[in-house]
């Protein structure tokens, strides 16, 4: 265990007027039915426990899908869910293939289950090629969209993928598609070696509340069950299966707010191209920005100083980047202005956003 090099989260840092945009939390609350069944929950719904196959909550997300309840497994937030699937489907004698530049949770499970990792690329331009993925690899994982980039495969290039490596698993990590992109649940009845991972913490802002689950054949989802029967067989409290049911139920709430959160990923990212950024093109609710002359490093501590928090990663072929989560209007609007400031004394370019 002393070999291991932890995932490390994003901070959450104190500050009296912080804007906090590194951990691509929703920045909309979630909708009044989550609010209306977490004060219902009685008294039983705490004394007792909860029902360890999250029945009411599969049915919910199988009817979402057009699936069967039993090609659904929940967890406690898609970090579970996706641990679960490195010990129970991804680990194998040949390496588990993966993006270089990618979830950087992926390496450290790598870690703890002894499972060889085989880092693959990304492209000149920052994307996943999914003809780099080789033939002989143990299984494959990658999200999409990507992540920290941002960058979206399309649904057909998933397939592809997929299809070109059916004897083995491909994980798609679907955090951050419901900003942009066709998620590849549409392809589980087609290929049993594909599962499809999702979360409630981004666009159904329930990250307090650690809900995940996955979708895949049958076969998939008996050896996520296994692992789970033999870790925690009640991942999920009663509360968060209430409000996770109550959140489906309410899609027009869902919908308006991946609405708001494009529109504002969208104008902030024509505004930092205005001030001279390259921003890499993002479905997801952040944006991957190179400050003018790459400055990531100063224009993060800048910004921080303001009580403004981003995500830098110093790490090579992205240490000149930030990664900037899509908050409210007003947040985004202190962000520009401050970056503009910066840009101003850095003797960049004085557009305005």
């Amino acid at each position: 265990m002393r070999g291991l090099s932890p995932y490390v989260p994003g901070e959450q840092p104190r500050h009296p007027r912080l804007v906090k945009l590194n951990t691509n939390e929703s920045p909309y609350a979630p909708s009044p039915r989550v609010l209306e069944a977490v004060a219902s929950a009685g008294a039983d719904a705490l004394r007792r426990y909860p029902d360890p196959s999250s029945t009411a909550l599969r049915e919910t997300i199988a009817g979402h899908f057009a699936l069967a309840p039993e090609q659904v497994f929940v967890g406690n937030g898609s970090d579970e869910v996706l641990a679960h699937a490195f010990l129970g489907l991804l680990k194998h004698p040949r390496p588990l293939a993966f993006p270089d530049i990618s979830y950087s949770f992926y390496p450290v499970w790598c870690g703890l289950y002894a499972i060889e990792a085989l880092r693959v690329p990304l492209d000149a331009a920052l994307a996943i090629d999914v003809d780099a993925f080789p033939s002989d690899c143990g299984g494959i994982i990658l999200p999409n969209p990507n992540a920290p980039t941002g960058r979206l495969l399309p649904l057909a290039e998933i397939e592809r993928l997929v299809a070109a490596h059916g004897d083995c698993v491909v994980v798609v990590d679907e955090a951050y598609i419901d900003f942009g992109g066709v998620s590849a649940a549409a392809l589980v009845g087609l290929y049993p070696n594909l599962l499809v991972v999702q979360t409630l913490s981004k666009s159904r802002a329930l990250a307090g509340l650690r809900v995940g689950y996955a979708l895949g054949d049958t076969g998939l989802i008996e050896g996520l069950n296994r692992v789970k029967d033999s870790f925690n067989s009640y991942p999920l409290d009663a509360i968060a299966q209430r409000a996770a049911v109550a959140s489906f139920e309410d899609r027009e709430w869902f919908d308006d707010c991946c609405r708001r959160v494009v529109a504002t990923r969208d104008r902030v990212t024509a505004a930092l191209e205005a001030l001279g950024f390259s921003v890499l093109p993002s479905a997801a609710n952040f944006v991957f920005a190179r400050p003018p002359a790459g400055a990531a490093a100063a224009l993060f501590a800048a910004l921080r100083a303001e009580g403004i928090i981003a995500r830098h990663f110093d790490r090579p072929r992205i240490s000149e980047y930030l990664r900037i989560s899509v908050g409210t209007e007003e947040e985004m609007d202190r962000l520009l202005a401050a970056v503009q400031a910066w840009c101003e004394m850095a003797g960049g370019t004085a557009a305005r956003p």
